[in-house]
Formats: C-alpha cells, structure tokens, sequence
C-alpha cells in the first residue's frame, strides 16, 4: 500500500487484478480519526511545499516526523507495510507493520498520545506502568516567554512599520502569521514543541490586542 498527498489530500494507493486503485482514506474502516489525521498532515504538507520552506526547517522537520508517525499507524490499522515519498523531501519511505504491543496503550505509538495523568497500563510483560504526566509547570513556563518574545516582536515590528504605512505594518502581520501558521498546526500535538507552539499563539494574539488597544486610546 502507498500513501500518496494529492492537491492537499492524502491518497491510498494499491494494486489489485484490475490494476492500481486510488481510494481516499475515509473510505476506509480506519480508527481513531486516523483519515481525518492522515488529510490534515496532507494540507499542510501541500502548504510547506508550496511555500518553498527549506527542507531542514522546522515545518519541514515536523511534517516528515508527522508522517512518518500516521504512516506507522496505518500499518498497524491495515495490517501491512506502508510505502510513501515524502512530501518534503522526495525520499521513499518504508515503514512496516509495528509489533503488536506497540498499537496498545502505553506501547511505541504515536508519541504524546498517552493518557490521563495517574492512569496505569501494563508493559509487554504485563507489569503495572503508570502513566507520564503532563509537565504543565515547565511547559507553561515555556510558553510564557515564548509568548513575551512573540508579542514583543511582533508588537515592535508593527509599531514600527505603522509610522511609515499602516497597510505596510498590516502585510506584516498577514505574512508573518502567514508563514508560521503551518509550523504551529503541526507542533500543537508534538510534546515539547506544543508549548512553544501555544506561546506563539498566545504572544501574536496579546500583540494584536496591545495594538488595537493603542489605536483606540
């Protein structure tokens, strides 16, 4: 089976007597909102390319690590090896079907997908494993200065841009957002860079709020 993107859509490919078929992914009994997933990672795929983002970037990077995690999972799902070219890169990738144990809770999935805090599991020798929590203290703490760092940037850069144009200082912001958007849909679900991702978030949203405020007064 082939995972293909298509126009911003993700493909299934395979071959059967009458030749190869083309299907799309909701057609399948696939779990989870697997098919939704596997479209989302396909449209921005489509977005990062278009945009000519470097293939060491970080959007770049997360839509490779993103596909390769819905690939694995869809072996798991099928039963078989998954083969798909990645979007960013052009290299061919192969992933097959994970051992069984990964697909349950607590295995080698899909990572950041774990549960509750406190809730327990059982390991592949079936030993109690309690479950990671969320670090919501240093993640808060990063998403804090990442969005100080952000609504200070973007807050100055838009200030400053207005003393000359003001629809100067509004492309700004629309290509700045812009161009980030891509990298933060992705990173919301990645752990570690979720929190970054909320900080820029949060920092673009206290920036505009500050300039509107600053026009009216």
């Amino acid at each position: 089976m082939e995972l293909r993107v298509q126009d911003g859509r993700a493909v299934l490919a395979g071959r059967d007597d009458a030749g190869e078929r083309e299907v799309d992914p909701r057609t399948l009994p696939l779990g989870a909102g697997l098919a939704d997933a596997l479209h989302e990672w396909a449209k921005v795929a489509d977005a990062v390319t278009r945009s000519d983002a470097p293939s060491d970037g970080v959007a770049s990077a997360l839509v490779t690590r993103r596909g390769r995690q819905l690939a694995g999972r869809l072996a798991a799902e099928m039963g078989t090896p998954v083969e798909y070219t990645d979007p960013v890169t052009g290299e061919l990738v192969v992933v097959d079907v994970p051992p069984a144990e990964s697909g349950e809770p607590g295995g080698t999935g899909e990572a950041g997908e774990t549960g509750e805090p406190g809730d327990v599991v059982e390991d592949a020798d079936g030993e109690p494993v309690p479950q990671e929590e969320t670090p919501w203290g240093t993640g808060l703490t990063v998403s804090f200065i990442v969005a100080a760092v952000v609504t200070f940037t973007v807050y100055t850069l838009s200030v400053g841009l207005g003393e000359t144009s003001q629809w100067l200082a509004l492309l700004a912001n629309a290509l700045v957002v812009g161009g980030i958007t891509p990298s933060v849909w992705l990173a919301r679900k990645v752990p570690v860079w979720r929190w970054v991702a909320y900080g820029v978030v949060a920092g673009v949203l206290a920036a505009w709020l500050s300039l509107l405020l600053t026009t009216l007064l």
